[in-house]
C-alpha cells in the first residue's frame, strides 16, 4: 500500500511560519494587533493544532500515512519559531527606555501650544480659560 502525504504536517509548519512573519509585515500596523499579538498567538495555535493531528496521523497510522521524521522536525522547528516569537515581543520589548520624565496621572500640564485640524495654533491656558477641565492623552513612542 503507497503511503500518503502528510499534509497537517506541512500545513502546520506553513501557518507557524506565517503567524511569525505576518506580525513584523502586516499585523504591527495596527495597535490592536500590535500591543498584543492575539491574532499571531491564534496562528501559532491553529499551526500546533494542525501539527498535532499530522503528528499524530504519522506515528499511529504509519503505513498509510508519511511524516515521522518530517513531523518531529517541522514540529521542533515550529516550536523554536514560536519560542523566538514569544522572547522576541514579550522579553526583549520589557528593554524599552523608561519615560521617567513623562506625567503622572493628576499631575498638571505644562503650559505649550499645539495646531489643531486646521492649523490654527491652540495653547492649553486658552482651553483652561473657557473650560473647567481639559483632557489631555500622551501617546509614548518606539514604535
Amino acid at each position: 500500500m503507497k503511503r500518503s502525504w502528510n499534509a497537517f504536517v506541512w500545513a502546520g509548519f506553513g501557518v507557524s511560519l506565517f503567524a511569525f512573519l505576518s506580525y513584523y509585515l502586516l499585523f504591527i500596523r495596527w495597535p490592536a494587533t500590535r500591543d498584543f499579538p492575539w491574532v499571531n498567538l491564534l496562528l501559532f495555535f491553529v499551526g500546533g493544532v494542525s501539527l498535532g493531528i499530522g503528528l499524530n496521523r504519522a506515528f499511529r497510522e504509519p503505513e498509510r500515512y508519511r511524516g515521522k521524521i518530517s513531523g518531529a522536525v517541522l514540529g521542533a522547528l515550529s516550536l523554536l519559531v514560536f519560542g523566538m516569537f514569544c522572547y522576541l515581543n514579550f522579553s526583549l520589548a520589557k528593554n524599552l527606555p523608561p519615560a521617567n520624565a513623562a506625567l503622572q496621572a493628576g499631575q498638571q500640564a505644562p503650559g505649550f501650544t499645539l495646531s489643531d485640524a486646521n492649523s490654527k495654533p491652540v495653547a492649553l491656558s486658552e482651553l483652561m480659560k473657557n473650560n473647567r477641565a481639559v483632557l489631555l492623552i500622551f501617546y509614548r513612542g518606539y514604535w
